[in-house]
């Protein structure tokens, strides 16, 4: 289905000092991954400055993965996103959510609101966003990834995003397996993206990897979404065998469902590079 080669990414959590953080990122682009991206939640590191100061170690492309624009301003997006653009000579993947943790918006004194609150916020920001940025001399403009799993959002990436990034949650729905729940997720932006469908990206949030369910470490991916662990493991994004059937998995899903930009979370790093070598 996917006209769209594979490449992956690696979210990194903490910078540390100055030069572990440059030890780190060239270290992952020596693990093979080709995006580089940092969340954007109270306790990590900041994004922009992160990104920009790994610029100058590496060459791979570089991310947002995903910005909360719930309490985003866009004159300060904008204004953010246009120097970590230009000072990343154009390597920059403006990732944005809608949000998700109640305590962000309550630390920045906003309301949290409803779902479809604070989507259409999301819509809103990328809207005045894009504006801005587009009547810069320069046009620095990123490539847009939005990201989530329900249908309004999926609806909403079909008309603007460049990639599609499917949360964990996307393959959750009660009553349905969790590949089918999936499937129906990309049946539902494909069909709502029409002629644009085969220029979206899917990507992929892979949230652990092991060789077997007992060497999974699922502590992160656990806290965020409440689920169990027998849940989790049948997740599209909990990978579980061996490199090579990995492998042969991501491969059907990019046959499947067009999927063919993975990401993972920085602990399933260097088990994930086993992966990435039966891929090149």
């Amino acid at each position: 289905m996917s006209n769209h080669p594979f490449r992956f990414g690696v979210s990194l959590i903490n910078v540390g000092s100055r030069s572990a953080w440059r030890d780190r990122v060239r270290e992952v682009e020596d693990l093979g991954y080709d995006v580089l991206q940092m969340p954007d939640h109270l306790g990590m590191q900041s994004p922009f400055p992160a990104l920009v100061a790994a610029a100058d170690v590496t060459a791979m492309r570089l991310g947002t993965y995903v910005l909360n624009a719930g309490i985003a301003s866009p004159a300060y997006l904008a204004r953010d996103v246009a120097d970590t653009q230009r000072l990343t000579d154009g390597r920059l993947e403006l990732g944005l959510g809608a949000g998700y943790m109640p305590n962000e918006f309550e630390a920045v004194g906003l309301p949290f609101g409803t779902g479809g609150e604070r989507l259409g916020k999301l819509e809103a920001t990328l809207a005045a966003t894009r504006e801005l940025l587009a009547a810069e001399p320069d046009r620095p403009v990123p490539p847009i990834m939005l990201a989530g799993s329900g249908d309004r959002m999926l609806r909403f990436g079909a008309r603007e995003a460049d990639i599609f990034s499917f949360s964990i949650m996307a393959g959750v729905t009660e009553g349905l397996p969790p590949e089918e729940a999936f499937a129906r997720r990309v049946r539902v932006l494909r069909e709502a993206a029409g002629e644009r469908a085969d220029r979206i990206e899917l990507n992929l949030f892979v949230a652990a990897v092991g060789e077997s369910a007992e060497q999974l470490d699922l502590a992160i991916i656990r806290q965020a979404s409440g689920l169990d662990d027998a849940s989790l493991n049948q997740l599209p994004g909990v990978l579980i065998g061996s490199p090579e059937e990995i492998a042969d998995r991501l491969r059907r899903y990019r046959e499947e469902y067009g999927v063919s930009y993975i990401s993972v979370l920085e602990p399933h790093r260097a088990a994930f590079a086993e992966v990435i070598k039966h891929l090149r």
